[in-house]
C-alpha cells in the first residue's frame, strides 16, 4: 500500500474515532436531558433558526424524512413544539418551538456549548480554526465526487 493511501486510511480512522468519542460524550448529555440525539438536533434547529418546514428538516440535520414524523411527534406530545399550518399553501407544515420548549433549550444550551468547549479543550483557538478549514474542505471536495 502507498504512503498517500495509507495515510486516507489512518485520517479516517482518526476522524472516527475523535468523532465518536465527542458523540458520546454529548449523546450522554442529551439523555440525562431527556432527549435523544435527534430530539436535541431538531429542538436546537428551531430554537437558532425558528419555524421550519417539516419537509425541509431532515436535510437540516441529517436525518430521512420518514424519521422526522416520529420526532415531531414525540416533542409535540411534550409541549416542546407544535405544528402550525402554511397560511398560503396547504402542502406545508411547519414545525415551531414552543415557548416551554424555547426555555427548556435556554437552560440547556448554554451547557451544552461549555460541554463541547471542554471537550474539544485540547486544541487551541488557532487549531480549532485550522480543523474547521480542513473539515470544510474536506466535506465540500466529497460533494463533487461521484462513484
Amino acid at each position: 500500500m502507498n504512503e498517500e493511501i495509507r495515510k486516507s486510511l489512518k485520517l479516517f480512522i482518526v476522524m472516527s474515532r475523535a468523532h465518536k468519542a465527542i458523540s458520546e460524550q454529548t449523546n450522554q448529555f442529551f439523555q440525562a436531558n431527556g432527549l435523544n440525539p435527534t430530539e436535541f438536533a431538531v429542538m436546537e434547529l428551531l430554537y437558532h433558526k425558528g419555524k421550519q418546514p417539516l419537509q425541509k428538516i431532515g436535510g437540516k440535520i441529517l436525518l430521512a424524512s420518514g424519521s422526522i414524523t416520529y420526532v415531531i411527534d414525540k416533542l409535540e406530545k411534550r409541549g416542546y413544539i407544535s405544528r402550525v399550518n402554511c397560511p398560503t399553501d396547504r402542502r406545508v407544515t411547519y414545525a415551531e418551538i414552543s415557548e416551554e420548549g424555547k426555555e427548556f433549550m435556554a437552560n440547556i444550551f448554554p451547557e451544552h456549548e461549555q460541554h463541547l468547549h471542554e471537550l474539544t479543550g485540547a486544541l487551541s483557538s488557532e487549531e480549532k480554526d485550522e480543523a474547521i478549514e480542513l473539515m470544510k474542505k474536506l466535506g465540500l471536495s466529497i460533494k463533487d465526487l461521484s462513484y
